[in-house]
């Protein structure tokens, strides 16, 4: 990696664009500025090259937030990436489909994680150098496709790729609408239910200041023992199958980092056993591929 180009963590790119927010909603700041966005998340003790950015997505797809506490999703500020359009996000829930369809192309890395075509794929890609061998950041999975869509097809993918490896995972399953959810709509069953917030409902009859209709807790992705030299890191987000109703995933700011990032909300990062990657290092990550792949 060539030091010169790389920036760390006092370089915060997206300083004015996450200087305000809103009492009841989240603040949404789109941008299609690569380098921005990373450095908007760049923690302590990791070193990225700017110059091996690769930003992928439509006008519209990502943005910066802020405000997130006070639209309930546990994260205050960060980037955002989705499988439509950042805008909808905010304010309250107004339609139980909300979603923009591009028609762009999906991305091949996601096609083999579901084992079928996706769209619309947003992605985000970076080399980085972890100086303690261990990399932790926070983020929130949220979609317009819960609850009527638990069980089916029509889910929604996303992935932290760190050298090809997903380490977004629940248990071993990527972490979606149907390994994280209460039931589809008018079920009792659920699988990880008590990690799930529920947002169905229209305007003043949704829990949360949010467009989509459930989310995650806060979770951690997390990988330790990372060997020393340059890795690469892929966030991706696609819709599956076909390109209604939107995705996103909150990505927390500065919580990319060689240690783990309280959340915001100043409690503890909810962190089954299930869910860490804790002590788990690359090479134990590899025996994992062929489970989730």
């Amino acid at each position: 990696m060539d030091t010169s180009a790389a920036f760390r963590i006092t370089l915060i790119t997206a300083a004015i664009a996450m200087g305000s927010t809103s009492a009841s909603a989240l603040v949404i700041t789109e941008t299609s500025n690569g380098q921005a966005l990373l450095g908007s998340i760049l923690g302590s003790g990791v070193v990225a090259d700017a110059e091996s950015v690769n930003y992928k997505g439509e006008s519209g797809q990502a943005a910066f937030f802020s405000g997130g506490l006070s639209a309930g999703i546990g994260i205050d500020s960060g980037i955002l990436l989705t499988s439509g359009s950042a805008s909808l996000v905010d304010g309250t829930n107004s339609s139980s489909e909300a979603g923009t369809r591009w028609g762009s192309e999906g991305d091949a890395d996601l096609d083999a994680l579901v084992s079928g075509e996706t769209r619309d794929a947003n992605v985000l890609e970076f080399d980085f150098i972890s100086t303690g061998g261990d990399l932790f950041f926070n983020y929130v999975f949220a979609s317009e496709e819960y609850n009527e869509y638990v069980d089916t097809q029509f889910n929604d993918v996303f992935a932290f790729y760190v050298d090809g490896i997903n380490i977004a995972l629940v248990g071993d399953d990527p972490v979606s609408v149907n390994t994280v959810n209460c039931g589809n709509t008018g079920t009792a069953s659920g699988m990880n239910c008590g990690l799930f917030n529920n947002n169905e409902g229209l305007g003043g009859d949704a829990a949360y200041n949010i467009e989509y209709d459930g989310f995650t807790d806060v979770f951690t992705a997390s990988i330790t023992g990372l060997t020393a030299g340059t890795h690469t890191m892929k966030l991706a987000i696609a819709d599956r199958s076909d390109g209604y109703l939107d995705s996103g995933v909150f990505i927390q700011a500065n919580s990319f980092s060689s240690v783990p990032t309280p959340p915001t909300t100043g409690t503890e990062v909810p962190v089954p056993g299930s869910l860490a990657l804790i002590g788990v290092g690359l090479a134990g990550l590899l025996a994992r591929r062929s489970k989730i792949s």
